[in-house]
This record gives C-alpha cells, structure tokens and sequence, in this order.
C-alpha cells in the first residue's frame, strides 16, 4: 500500500508542477538557475516581478497542497496517530519527493523534454548536473528531518482529538 501512495503523492507533484506551467516554460521560470532567469529578462520575454508573482501563486498553494496530501495520507488513509510512526512515514515520502524532484524531474523531465528550452536561452545549461542535483538533494535530506517532525506533529494534533 506504501508503495502506491508514494507513486500518488509523486504524481500529485508532478501535475501540480505541470498546471503551475501549462503548454509555457517560462510560468516556471522560477525552477530555473539564476543565469538563464536574467537573460530571459535581458531578452525581453518575462520581466523580475512577474516570475516572483508567479513562483508566489505557486508556491503557497503547492506547499499546502502537498502538505495536506500527507497530512491525510498518514493520518486518515493510514491511520497513524502517534508521533514516532506518523515521523517515520513523513520522512519516507519527503525524502522520496526530495529525490523523485531530483531525478525524475530534473534530469529527465527538464533534461530530456524540448518543452523546458526557452528560445533566446538555448546556450545557458538550464538543467542540473548530477554533481548539482546531489549537493541540493542532500541538503534537503537533511532539512526534510526536521520537515518530517512538523508533519508528525500536525497529524498527531489533527487526528488524536478526533480519534
């Protein structure tokens, strides 16, 4: 049963990441390094206060989105309700998402996809070297302990009340 909620959860990010673009790259210019956002605005195709507008109306919503996905998960489909196992299985699907973003989406969506290519960007690497994708999922690693303690948390608080 895990197994199939993380591949769920995994696709509840990737439909979120591909309604927040929709047939445009550019309404994620935020996903991309720094050097290929400034020559998108150099060349006049988006503008700093629109890609901050839109990484905005994205992120909140995506940030509750998936954080109520695994609030419901592990306390209502799996019915954990104490700390220590709601943390554990927290910590399994953050980490999973952590490198499903990683891998999946990074090095083979935005890798091998023609979609992600900006015209006008074509000479700036816009996708992520495994090097790079390694020292940003391992930092995340890390925060995601502490990210899973918030999570078993607020199943502990939303469903022992209500148990």
């Amino acid at each position: 049963m895990i197994v199939l909620q993380l591949i769920l959860f995994c696709a509840l990010f990737t439909l979120m990441v591909k309604i927040a673009v929709g047939n445009n790259a550019l309404n994620g210019l935020y996903f991309y390094p720094k050097p290929v956002q400034e020559r998108a605005f150099e060349i006049g195709l988006t503008n700093p206060e629109a890609v901050a507008r839109k990484r905005k109306w994205f992120m909140i919503p995506f940030f509750l989105v998936m954080l109520a996905a695994l609030v419901l998960i592990i306390g209502l489909w799996n019915g954990i309700k104490s700390f220590r196992s709601a943390y554990l299985q927290a910590l399994l699907f953050l980490e999973v998402m952590n490198w499903y973003d990683g891998i999946v989406i990074d090095k083979v969506w935005v890798g091998y996809s023609k979609f992600w290519l900006l015209p006008g960007c074509e000479d700036i690497p816009y996708v992520q070297t495994w090097k790079q994708v390694l020292k940003k999922r391992g930092l995340l690693t890390l925060i995601w302990v502490i990210g899973a303690a918030i999570v078993a948390g607020i199943v502990v608080l939303v469903f022992q009340k209500h148990s």
